[in-house]
């Protein structure tokens, strides 16, 4: 009989083969399966012998361990690929997830940045760029910093995004940019004129500081594994430069530029679909968590504009 192991990494090939994830999502997808398995090897089942009961019961010690619904429903979600997966293949004839109901879990939009947040962080990022009296490396780290916040909040970019872009992005002629994006799939993002001047002296800045750093392909190449910027890097310098701008680092990450990106469009009135296609967001049900920005302007504009909404 093949191990559960073995049928993991079949799943995972296929992730990989057939709908080109990438590979911070095949880690995890083997994460959450990972735990999968060891329940049911507690439990003494495996993967083709699981019941509608064992995944209950993976999700109530999900529960139990305190993970929010949003989590156990991601696990839950990852669960019956799987087992889809196995069905599909032919290795077992039922799907045991398909009748368990997932955790309720209450969509909400998360606490966003307002503009004069963003300006203020935008504007520490950048000091002392142009001081030539400062020291080269201190100069390239603000420039790098001041380049990704902005094409961050001009573009909302996933982070996953931002670290891997090409260099060629400093020179984008057209003011826009091929993404790859989840699942393979490309999408334009805009570069202002502020990101594109930002991107271009920062790699100016580079070209003469780092020559042989610079010869890379990324627009933010470094000595990680993967030769460019990590994650986690730029999450740890993001929350110094919140810091230093007077911000509570725990309210601010690449994520919040992101949504601090499509709030504030819809804010100034752009339609829910270019902002779906701008994210990068398979389903428009994932962008309308931000709907509670438009709920505002209408009630707003009823107060503002209807001729019966005069004050007595």
């Amino acid at each position: 009989m093949t191990s559960p192991a073995a049928l993991l990494d079949a799943f995972l090939e296929s992730l990989s083969v057939e709908r080109g994830a990438a590979n911070n999502t095949l880690e995890a997808y083997r994460r959450d399966l990972s735990d999968y398995l060891g329940h049911l090897k507690g439990r003494g089942r495996g993967p083709l012998d699981a019941q509608a009961d064992d995944v209950r019961a993976f999700l109530a010690a999900l529960a139990r361990a305190g993970l929010s619904a949003a989590t156990a429903a991601r696990r839950l979600s990852a669960v019956r690929q799987f087992h889809k997966f196995l069905y599909g293949e032919d290795l077992r004839g039922d799907d045991p997830s398909g009748i368990v109901d997932s955790p309720r879990r209450r969509r909400v939009a998360p606490g966003v940045l307002t503009s004069a947040q963003v300006e203020r962080l935008l504007a520490v990022a950048a000091e002392g760029i142009e001081d030539e009296t400062r020291p080269a490396r201190e100069r390239l780290r603000a420039a790098r910093m001041s380049c990704a916040l902005e094409l961050l909040y001009a573009s909302g970019l996933r982070v996953s995004e931002l670290v891997a872009l090409p260099k060629s992005a400093a020179r984008a002629a057209s003011g826009a940019l091929t993404v790859r994006g989840k699942g393979a799939k490309e999408r334009l993002v805009p570069l202002s004129p502020a990101a594109l001047s930002a991107a271009r002296r920062y790699r100016a800045l580079l070209d003469a500081s780092a020559p042989g750093l610079a010869a890379g392909k990324w627009l933010f190449p470094s000595d990680s594994d993967s030769g460019h910027m990590t994650r986690q890097a730029f999450a740890r310098d993001l929350k110094q430069v919140a810091a230093a701008a007077g911000l509570r680092a725990d309210h601010v990450s690449p994520h919040a530029l992101r949504h601090a990106f499509a709030s504030h469009l819809l804010q100034n009135g752009a339609d829910l679909r270019v902002v779906q296609e701008l994210l990068g967001h398979a389903d428009v049900a994932t962008t309308q968590i931000y709907t509670h920005v438009l709920d505002e302007r209408m009630a707003e504009m009823v107060r503002d504009l209807h001729p019966l909404a005069r004050e007595e």
